[in-house]
Formats: C-alpha cells, sequence, structure tokens
C-alpha cells in the first residue's frame, strides 16, 4: 500500500513539473511564432554577415537564442534554432561562440535574394588585383569586424610586401593607400604602422567616418575586439564618445597619417601595376589601395516639395542644441528611432515621427522597447502609415493613411538611408555581379563542417596509436 501511494505521489509530482515544463515549451513555441510573424513586415532577410545553422546538429538547446544580443533574430521552432528577424543580425557571431555542438557558422548570405555586391575574395581583394574592400561596403555592419578586416587585410598586404623586398621601387609609392578613416580605415592604418608599411590614408570628412556622425552616447560596441597597437580591448559596451577618443588617444601615438577633406575622384593601375589616386587636392601612387568607404554615401532624398528648405536635414550631431521646438523626424530604422528619442528628451520639444509602414519591423529589440517607453511619456509622437509630401517654412503637410494632415513645424530630420558608392566602384572597374550568395554561404558552411570532422577524426587517428 505504501509503494502504491508513493508511486502516485511521484507521478503527480512528475505530472506537475512536465506540465510546467510543456506550458512553457508552449509558451515559448507561441513567442517563437510571434517573432517570425513580425519578421514577415520585412522580406529581405539578413542583410550582411549571419549564422547559418546546421539542422542536422543542432540539439535544440536554445544557447543561441539567449545570447543574441539584438533580441529575436533566432528563435526555437520545432525543437530546432531557426532565423525569424534576420533582418536584425549585425554578425556578432556570438551565436555561434556559444553554440556546444558547432551547429552554426558565421557566413555572408542574403536568404531568397540575389546581392549586387563587388566580388571579394576571402583576402578581401577585388576583382583588380591589389585593391580591397574592407567593413560595412563588403557586406559587413559590425564595427568589430570592420575593425578585424582592416587589421587582417593590412597582414595579407605585408606578406606581399616582404616577398618583393628586393625589387627597386620608387620612393613616391606607397605601400598602400587607405580610403576612409572610419574604423576598418583606422585599423588598417594602425596595422600598417605596426608592420612598418609606408601608407597615407585620405577622407573627406572627418576621422571616426560614420561613427562620428552617431547621435551623442550612441552605444557602438558590445563585444571586445582587438585593435592593432593597443591589443585586446576588453571592454564590453563603448558609446561612439568612448570610441573615438580612444582612437585619437592611440593615433597621436602612432603618428597617423591622415589627409582630411580629400574626396577620391578616380583610381587608376598603371602597367607597371602602381595605382594613381586622384584628389581635388593632389595624386598618390600605391602599390596597395584598400576601399574602407562605408556604404552610406550621401543621404537619400525623398523628392518631396519643400526639401531643399534650411530647416530639413538628414544628420543629427547634437540633440540638445535643439529645444522648445516642434520637430518631425522621418523614416522607421534605429537611426530615425534614436534621433526622435534624443530630440524627444530635450526641455520642450514637440517631437513627431512619420513612418510609412504600420509597425517598425526593422529596429534593435533595445530600441523598439525605449521608443515605446517614449511614446507612453509623451516625449515622442509616433504616426504610422504616413508619409510627408510638403515641407513648409512653418509647417509640414503629411499624408496619414490617405489623408492628409497639417502639422506647426521648425526643424525636419529625415532618415531614409544613403545612396552607397556602387556608381564610383563601377566607374574604376571594380568587378560586380548578382550572386546567389545564400547558396555560397551554406556550401561554405558544409565545407568549414567537413573539414572539421576529418580534423577531428585525424586527430584521434593519432591519439589512439
Amino acid at each position: 500500500m505504501d509503494t502504491l501511494i508513493a508511486f502516485v505521489v511521484a507521478v503527480l509530482v512528475i505530472g506537475f513539473f512536465m506540465r510546467s515544463y510543456l506550458t512553457k515549451q508552449k509558451k515559448i513555441e507561441q513567442l517563437a511564432l510571434e517573432a517570425a510573424e513580425k519578421g514577415k513586415l520585412r522580406s529581405d532577410g539578413p542583410q550582411s554577415q549571419h549564422p547559418h545553422i546546421d539542422a542536422n546538429y543542432c540539439i535544440g538547446c536554445a544557447a543561441c537564442t539567449m545570447v543574441c544580443p539584438e533580441g529575436d533574430v533566432l528563435a526555437m521552432l520545432g525543437g530546432k534554432a531557426v532565423i525569424v528577424n534576420g533582418y536584425k543580425c549585425i554578425g556578432h557571431s556570438l551565436c555561434a561562440e556559444v553554440c556546444p555542438v558547432g551547429a552554426i557558422t558565421m557566413v555572408l548570405a542574403h536568404p531568397s535574394m540575389g546581392g549586387d555586391m563587388p566580388y571579394l575574395t576571402p583576402e578581401f581583394e577585388t576583382s583588380i588585383k591589389n585593391m580591397y574592400i574592407v567593413g560595412e561596403l563588403g557586406g559587413l555592419a559590425l564595427i568589430k569586424n570592420a575593425i578585424n578586416q582592416g587589421r587582417d587585410c593590412i597582414d595579407n598586404i605585408a606578406k606581399k610586401a616582404a616577398a618583393r623586398s628586393g625589387a627597386p621601387r620608387s620612393q613616391d609609392v606607397y605601400d598602400v593607400l587607405i580610403v576612409g578613416a572610419g574604423p576598418a580605415g583606422i585599423s588598417a592604418a594602425l596595422r600598417a604602422t605596426e608592420k612598418k608599411l609606408s601608407y597615407i590614408t585620405i577622407d573627406e570628412g572627418e576621422m571616426g567616418g560614420t561613427v562620428a556622425k552617431y547621435p551623442r552616447q550612441k552605444l557602438v560596441m558590445t563585444s571586445p575586439v582587438e585593435f592593432p597597437m593597443h591589443g585586446k580591448f576588453k571592454k564590453t559596451e563603448l558609446s561612439k564618445e568612448e570610441l573615438i577618443a580612444f582612437w585619437q588617444k592611440v593615433l597621436q601615438r602612432a603618428d597617423f597619417k591622415l589627409r582630411q577633406g580629400e574626396k577620391v575622384e578616380d583610381i587608376k593601375k598603371g602597367e607597371d601595376g602602381i595605382f594613381t589616386v586622384t584628389t581635388p587636392k593632389a595624386q598618390y601612387r600605391a602599390q596597395a589601395v584598400i576601399l574602407a568607404l562605408g556604404k552610406s554615401g550621401s543621404p537619400r532624398k525623398l523628392g518631396v516639395k519643400g526639401e531643399e528648405l534650411p530647416k530639413v536635414m538628414y544628420r543629427l550631431i547634437e540633440a540638445d542644441h535643439y529645444i522648445n521646438k516642434k520637430i518631425l523626424v522621418v523614416g522607421g530604422g534605429d537611426s530615425a528611432v534614436e534621433a526622435a528619442m534624443g530630440l524627444g528628451h530635450q526641455v520642450g520639444n514637440q517631437v513627431t515621427l512619420s513612418y510609412r509602414q504600420e509597425a517598425f519591423g526593422r529596429i534593435k529589440e533595445r530600441n523598439a522597447q525605449r521608443i515605446q517607453e517614449s511614446m507612453r511619456k509623451g516625449k515622442v509622437k509616433v504616426v504610422l502609415k504616413s508619409v510627408p509630401v510638403e515641407f513648409k517654412e512653418q509647417s509640414v503637410i503629411l499624408d496619414v493613411n490617405g489623408k492628409r494632415e497639417e502639422i506647426p513645424n521648425e526643424f525636419v530630420w529625415i532618415f531614409a538611408g544613403g545612396e552607397p558608392p556602387t556608381a564610383f566602384l563601377k566607374k574604376i572597374g571594380i568587378g560586380f555581379g548578382n550572386q546567389d550568395l545564400t547558396s555560397t554561404g551554406s556550401k561554405e558552411a558544409k565545407e568549414a563542417k567537413a573539414a572539421k570532422l576529418t580534423n577531428q577524426a585525424n586527430q584521434e587517428a593519432l591519439s589512439n596509436r
């Protein structure tokens, strides 16, 4: 009898925990399905480096879904990890690092689409020998990845320079010319100093590239990275100001060779293999060229009547310079949302955020939460399914779901992306092509997995001898 009672009690206890477990799993599955539906607001999938998940190896531990700092990029469906909001992925690669069975490989791919991108080798070399592209222009959006690419690219150039060390060379020819002083360009310049290469960096704007144009205190890095001439930078959260201050400190020590305010107009390669780089101020010659231009390029305009007015702007540097103003922000990405929130928290500002879609479908999870809080507190008024149709001196006309509304206005910021420097790249002869990067990425992932298994098998065979 006692045994029967003990058995019944055990069944009840197990049943209780099993029910709790199944309820929790059902909730997780429901959240995953909701995330997948949300992801359908964007049909273009991952924009750059992203995880390739081999379902044959995935054990459903969910470690990857919990470690991603961008929110619901990954979710568990049917006991396997899947990408549900790929457009949010910016290549942290933490999911691949935490996977206990190596089922995740980071690949450059763009599911279900061809990519009009420059051809690049694994060493970042373009179709023109000794001309390289690093950073987000090659498909990587993460600052950490741009820094790594700039460093690794110079390592490859240094090897080639060492191989021709005995060959005569003109004194006016640099080992490498770097176009762009953003994260990738700065990293390349520091590495060139380490490797004792002669170099020059050219930038039409200010040091820091796109980072310098970010709003104040924007979080720009969320994971450690190795900086040339400094070593491992272990701080896991870095603001715009902290990163630029760090760069300036290191660059002063390294005697950073930078020519600012010079826009590269043309690059030609001579029969002798030497590049001639032309700017409005000078011509430079170099054995190799690194293009670290970024991909935002010139701000994209809407073509709306009155857009030429001085009050219409495309970049916000200091939000606290604007107080007691009636402001319109146009756009639905992270830059637009962050600008609206920054302006909304200044004294007396009345901020309206206009977005043409019915929901924010392409912003980071932390921004999605913060904009909801700003709306609740009345800091930002969000008008969805709306587009500006005319900018006037003291007002703006919006088309809101088919109806026109005129609101008082003193300043407008437009965040509609930028025109990438594709035309310039094609002008100087870099090869492009519609590539099915999904199949390429999957193939690379499978080859890497096969090589890893072969390696393991060889090591086991040696240890068993």
